[in-house]
């Protein structure tokens, strides 16, 4: 099935109508992006796709990926990445949100590889694939922490995020574990934010984690750990 070019022509329009070069100049700088934005502020942008989202329908899997793929791949802007991944989360497209999604899902993290984009991925797509098929992702996401790309790895670690009471520790325990001695910005911040988080839920098998790593916790993923306890 052909992707939605109706749609994906549409999103472009709305993006070049709500452009504002000056902000875009700004953002383009704040996120170190080599691609340009279109200056679109967040809540605009959500508003902006609402009424050609909203009603969207389609047919099945192959035109859903195909439409996702066509945003991502032929982005001339950094919002048609945000409008993919809006694409990714439509309310139509749970049911397609499982382990034959993950193959999509990294290739959206390899291709995007910075934190606004691959964050996202890790915490709703990934994590809602978890959440929905936990004995056939978690395999797949033990492999992604070994991974060679260091932000496959960053989405394993955070694909928990946000999932409170039914985090799986185990699961947890090991994608950090075998990440806890890289020295990478974005993994040693990754693991501070993952543990951080389930310390809302969990303080003291937290504590007990920082501890049991001792010295091989970074001093930057040990502040963020135990940032609120």
């Amino acid at each position: 099935m052909p992707a939605d070019l109706a749609l994906v022509s549409a999103i472009r329009a709305t993006l070049e109508a709500g452009a504002d070069p000056e902000r875009a100049v700004a953002q383009q700088r704040y996120m170190r992006s080599e691609i340009p934005f279109r200056g679109l502020s967040s809540p605009g942008l959500k508003a902006a796709l609402r009424p050609l989202l909203g009603p969207w329908v389609h047919a099945d899997r192959a035109g859903w990926e195909a439409t996702v793929r066509a945003l991502w791949d032929e982005a001339a802007y950094r919002e048609e990445r945000y409008a993919a991944l809006a694409v990714v989360r439509h309310r139509r497209a749970r049911d397609w949100l499982d382990p034959a999604s993950l193959p999509l899902s990294r290739h959206l993290v390899v291709k995007g590889a910075w934190w606004d984009l691959v964050d996202v991925v890790a915490t709703h797509p990934v994590g809602d694939a978890l959440a929905a098929h936990r004995a056939a992702v978690t395999p797949v996401l033990r492999r992604w922490a070994r991974d060679d790309d260091p932000w496959v790895r960053r989405t394993a670690v955070l694909s928990q995020v946000g999932r409170r009471d039914a985090t799986d520790p185990d699961l947890l325990r090991d994608v950090i574990g075998v990440n806890v001695d890289d020295r990478s910005f974005w993994l040693r911040k990754a693991i501070g934010w993952a543990l951080r988080d389930y310390a809302r839920t969990d303080p003291d098998w937290v504590r007990a984690e920082v501890d049991r790593h001792g010295v091989r916790l970074s001093n930057l993923s040990r502040r963020e750990a135990l940032r609120h306890l």
